[in-house]
């Protein structure tokens, strides 16, 4: 059977172990969920041709590594405007929801001073693909490929770093532009993190903003995280080669189990 993040079943998706995540063995990473989820929001009927500019992940608790039934709605009906809405459903329990805003698409150039300009550093191609420092299958290691042009898994501080998916989100299915940036923009409090990963620096949403789709299966994250008094906050300026597609943010639950 042909690798990837879920195998569909009947009316349910069954997450294989490139969706699993760091912190527990029997949840998932963030991206994952993102990606099926951008993939209900797409899959909604709309009167025109529409992108989604601005796509909010709200994990209400750890999503776990079993099957997942996936159900979207159009909140506010337009046609130039539309917000949407995607859920995930393990059993009875709902585990994650996105809302999602759809803005009608125009086949238009951009305004001057608005063209794309290539980001200022190096492409994947010079990258140093890195995994962090787990030993089993999971979306860091297997589901997804990083390659480091600034910053380290095993360094703290700011990052920069190439991200695109190892394996499909669905067996044999291409995945969209919006799966990809949103399955790698949750890798932003990771990549950037400013404590060892014996702490806990958990992400419970993520909120991506787009104003252009990805081009290409590359996408991007100039990443980094602020710690307060328990919580944070990750960011993240999302690019592919040909410039900037938008931002990224997550907010952090903060557990400092090594106090320095």
């Amino acid at each position: 059977m042909t690798a990837a993040l879920f195998i569909p079943d009947g009316d349910v998706f069954v997450p294989t172990g490139h969706a699993r995540g760091p912190w527990d063995r029997n949840a998932q990473h963030g991206g994952p969920p993102a990606a099926l989820l951008a993939r209900a929001v797409e899959a909604l009927e709309a009167p025109a041709p529409m992108n989604v500019v601005r796509m909010t992940l709200e994990l209400l608790r750890p999503v776990p590594l079993t099957p997942l039934r996936v159900t979207a709605r159009v909140l506010r009906p337009g046609r130039r405007v539309q917000l949407v809405e995607a859920t995930l459903h393990s059993g009875d329990v709902e585990v994650a929801k996105a809302a999602a805003l759809r803005i009608r698409s125009e086949e238009a150039p951009p305004p001057p001073g608005q063209e794309d300009s290539p980001p200022p550093w190096p492409g994947p191609e010079a990258g140093d693909e890195q995994r962090p420092p787990i030993d089993y299958e999971s979306f860091p290691t297997t589901g997804a490929e990083l390659r480091f042009v600034r910053g380290a898994f095993a360094q703290r501080g700011p990052a920069t770093v190439w991200i695109r998916l190892a394996v499909p989100v669905i067996p044999d299915e291409e995945p969209t532009a919006l799966m990809r940036v949103v399955a790698a923009a949750d890798f932003g409090n990771g990549v950037s993190a400013v404590l060892d990963w014996d702490d806990l620096f958990i992400n419970p949403d993520l909120t991506v903003y787009l104003h252009r789709p990805l081009v290409g299966e590359w996408v991007c994250l100039d990443a980094r995280t602020r710690i307060g008094a328990g919580s944070g906050l990750a960011s993240s300026g999302l690019y592919d080669r040909r410039g900037s597609i938008g931002l990224a943010a997550q907010a952090l639950y903060v557990e400092r189990r090594t106090l320095r």
